[in-house]
């Protein structure tokens, strides 16, 4: 009989670490918290210094049943939730329910579910840190205290459903406020002037750049480019500068939760919740055939990128013998540790650099390969040498008109051999080199193309780019992200465009109420500095309920403004331009939870209702008769198919185009690349230039 019981929160994590420790440990899950306030009513005593009202979770009684009959055979219980504050939260709910002392030694943290991780975690077992568990308490009910006074607001005053957060309303804000600045833009014409030169049979491209007596003379027009034109004697350029230069370039440092959001966004197109569902999957363990089930990363919830000296070790290791003594890094470069992170993990990693991605992937879906490899390849990376880049910078001057070209080659590729870390504009990395040229040399025009060029209004945020912000601004922390902007979109506040953020017109009216009623609520300095009083609670600097009742005090006086005078706002629903073929009633467009669909406007008495459909002009090349329109995969996919389906199975994930190919007549469809489209056809070779 087992003489130990550990308690983690998820069945994966019990089964492996069980088998680490051998039979003196029974190990059972949680399944997460057992207790929390009520979702039926505030939970929260704003009376009585704040007082939490908590409860066992519905449906979690049989769990705590076994859980509790479990403890009554053990002569020892160990708590070991997640290595975070919401972790060790779990942990006090559990010793509460179960009777553990939280001064005893009683709970195990750990950073990585690996043998030797697990085994040297329990031979330092410590009491509960109860200032991490009134962080996380205090942010509960900051939760709800603003969650649950100001949603029923919204639902008397505007519609039922809607909902407000602290973390959420500030990012609704950020949204709307750059839909203003991209209405409010006003685009402004300037110009380039692009020249392709000859040296010999070499030839290569440089932009204007300034007047020959270093005068900048800004394009802003057609006549300004005839001006610069006019300057210029003929096709002959001298060489007047030549600068070449050595750069070195540094890696990527290993992810945090945050760097790990964005670049699966970019490079693997996993929105938020995806990347952390797959991680926590990686991280509890995947079955790895006679090896049993091993977690294959640290822990995904973390703000540090420091890394232990054993993964340091290892990792040098093997890229000493994978790519060779030069590409090891001379010495280890650290972060600075921005006074927002708490520090608490490593950033993170694989557990073992030996697990390359290809040995793994006999044992990982699609999807969990292609994570677990962006992982592998930007720590191991971030442990390889600088790379070097030989630039070259030339000025070509012609009358009084100085052009310049810019070149540059990768001299010893360094950690790019492995992994470049990807931006929201991404740059090519490819070689652009210039000839060998030396000042006095002569080159002759090919071609000088001036080209029209306005200027471009804010992009509007991606979720990769959102979450850049949040973190940049310190609002939230990296578990809060994903299920925040999960949330803006489930409550109609905001659609996705193009993989884009655009606010609807639900959204932008609660954020001018919120912002109207609890200005501090969704001012991003206030809901910084209360992000810092929670990181002072769990060092033990402030008391929680200080934090708590500062907060209250002034919410309590906007909210009882609120209910006096926010008025009712009502959202008419938008006429859909057709009759109900049951009842004859027009139909309307409405808001739900998987964003608008059609209605019919004699609700209830008819329940009719219908998808939008959208058409894209093209008629089906299939049956020549239905329309081709936009439809949406399980996975919310966009593709293209015939109205006339079932009749007419016609579908592509290409938008079909109204033209057909010259060369045999078939389908034309527009192909996205990661810059621009191309149209081709999908029945022969034929292809146009690529469109940025």
């Amino acid at each position: 009989m087992a003489e130990f019981l550990v308690i983690v929160e998820s069945p994966a994590k019990a089964k492996t670490i069980e088998r680490y420790l051998g039979n003196k440990y029974k190990v059972k899950a949680s399944m997460g918290h057992v207790r929390d306030l009520p979702r039926s009513q505030m939970g929260v005593n704003a009376e009585n210094n704040f007082e939490p009202k908590y409860i066992t979770i519905r449906g979690k009684g049989p769990v705590l049943k076994e859980l509790k009959t479990a403890a009554k055979k053990a002569k020892k219980i160990y708590l070991a939730a997640d290595p975070d504050r919401e972790g060790e939260a779990i942990a006090w709910h559990l010793a509460h329910s179960l009777n553990v002392d939280i001064t005893s030694d009683c709970r195990v943290v750990f950073n990585e579910i690996t043998k030797d991780a697990i085994l040297e975690s329990f031979k330092h077992p410590r009491p509960i840190n109860m200032d991490l568990v009134d962080a996380q308490q205090a942010r509960r009910i900051l939760d709800r205290l603003v969650g649950y006074n100001i949603s029923p607001l919204l639902w008397k005053k505007v519609k039922k459903g809607l909902s407000a957060g602290r973390v959420q309303s500030v990012a609704v804000r950020i949204i709307v406020d750059r839909e203003k600045e991209i209405q409010a833009f006003i685009p402004e014409e300037y110009w380039t002037i692009e020249g392709e030169f000859l040296k010999g049979k070499d030839h290569f491209s440089g932009l204007y750049y300034s007047l020959a007596n270093k005068e900048k003379f800004e394009l802003k027009s057609v006549e300004d480019v005839q001006t610069i034109l006019q300057q210029m004697d003929d096709d002959k350029f001298i060489i007047t500068s030549v600068t070449k230069k050595e750069r070195k370039r540094n890696s990527a440092l290993p992810f945090i939760t945050s760097s790990l959001q964005q670049e699966a966004a970019r490079k693997l197109n996993f929105r938020a919740k995806k990347t952390m569902m797959l991680a926590q999957q990686l991280y509890e363990g995947i079955e790895l055939g006679k090896e049993g089930t091993v977690g294959l990363i640290t822990y995904m919830r973390t703000d540090s990128t420091r890394i232990s000296e054993v993964a340091q070790t290892e990792a040098a290791n093997y890229i000493r013998t994978a790519y060779g003594e030069n590409y090891l890094k001379e010495e280890q470069r650290t972060e600075k540790k921005q006074s927002k992170a708490q520090d608490a993990h490593e950033g993170i990693r694989p557990t073992s650099t030996l697990k390359d991605p290809n040995s793994l992937k006999p044992f990982l879906s699609r999807d969990q390969f292609r994570l677990y490899k962006l992982i592998w390849e930007r720590f191991l990376a971030s442990q390889m040498a600088q790379a070097v880049m030989d630039t070259m910078s030339v000025d070509l001057k012609n009358g009084n008109v100085l052009f310049r070209a810019t070149g540059s080659k990768i001299k010893f590729p360094g950690f790019m051999k492995l992994y470049v870390e990807s931006t929201d504009d991404q740059v090519d990395e490819k070689d652009k080199m210039l000839p060998d040229l030396k000042v006095g040399d002569e080159v002759f025009k090919k071609d000088i193309t001036p080209k029209q060029h306005y200027t471009q209004p804010p992009p509007r945020y991606t979720e990769a780019r959102l979450v850049r912000t949040l973190e940049e601004l310190g609002i939230g922390r990296p578990s809060t992200y994903a299920p925040t902007l999960d949330t803006i979109q489930k409550r109609g506040y905001m659609s996705l465009d193009n993989k884009r953020f655009v606010p609807t017109e639900l959204g932008e009216i609660v954020h001018e109420l919120i912002l109207e009623f609890f200005p501090d609520i969704i001012d991003v300095a206030f809901t910084a500095n209360m992000e810092q009083g929670l990181d002072n609670i769990e060092d033990g600097k402030v008391p929680w309920l200080k934090i708590i009742d500062d907060f209250y005090q002034d919410f309590e006086i906007h909210l009882e403004k609120a209910e006096k005078e926010m008025q009712f706002v009502e959202i008419k629903d938008e006429p859909a331009g057709e009759d109900c073929e049951n009842c004859g009633n027009p139909m309307v467009y409405k808001m739900g939870r998987y964003g608008k669909f059609m209605a019919c406007s004699n609700f209830p008495e008819c329940r009719n209702t219908k998808p939008i459909v959208k058409e894209i002009g093209v008629t089906c090349p299939s049956c020549k008769e239905g329309q081709i329109i936009e439809r949406k995969s399980k996975k919310k996919r966009l593709f293209f198919g015939c109205s006339k389906y079932p009749e007419c199975e016609f579908i592509s994930w290409d938008k079909p185009l109204p033209r057909f190919c010259p060369k045999c007549e078939g389908v034309l469809v527009e192909k996205k690349l990661k810059k621009g489209v191309q149209i081709q056809c999908v029945e022969c070779d034929y292809k146009e230039e690529p469109q940025s």
